[in-house]
């Protein structure tokens, strides 16, 4: 036995489980946000087309970027695009609550937090949608893999 033969192997490179740098994951959930910013500033109207078009069209992005990319855990990875998606829309929805609300937002009494309990009440509601999505997303990114893959065998 040779000295060299006895050198631990080097480990093989960790390949990134969500396929996707954070940076992309970020770029990809603010695909989602003109939506947001649309329909807070009322510039497109609920079930337009437009509206649809802007809802769906950044979930096919998603799910389509995750399976060509073939990323090892394209549920995990879309759902987490969902997360980050939802964390920028309650960001969004707070920033325009005003406009969204054009100038009479919802208030509980008459004191000076008035509109805090219904902006807290926001929060989970933004944050369970974009997991929602993301979950919905990651289930046909992962569906659409897994066929890809049984019909290669």
């Amino acid at each position: 036995m040779t000295h060299n033969s006895m050198q631990p192997h080097p480990p093989a490179p960790r390949r990134n489980p969500l396929g996707f740098s954070v940076a992309a994951l970020i770029g990809l959930a603010a695909l989602g946000v003109p939506r947001a910013i649309l329909h807070d500033l009322h510039i497109i109207e609920e079930g337009s087309a437009w509206n649809w078009l802007l809802a769906l069209g950044p979930v096919a992005v998603w799910i389509t970027l995750t399976v060509v990319r073939k990323v090892p855990t394209p549920f995990l990875t879309v759902l987490v695009i969902g997360a980050i998606f939802g964390v920028m829309l309650v960001i969004t929805h707070q920033l325009l609550w005003d406009f969204a609300y054009q100038g009479t937002p919802p208030a509980i009494g008459n004191s000076a937090a008035a509109t805090l309990i219904p902006r807290l009440a926001a929060i989970p509601s933004g944050l369970f949608t974009g997991a929602i999505i993301g979950a919905i997303g990651g289930l046909i990114a992962w569906g659409i893999q897994a066929i890809r893959q049984r019909s290669r065998v």
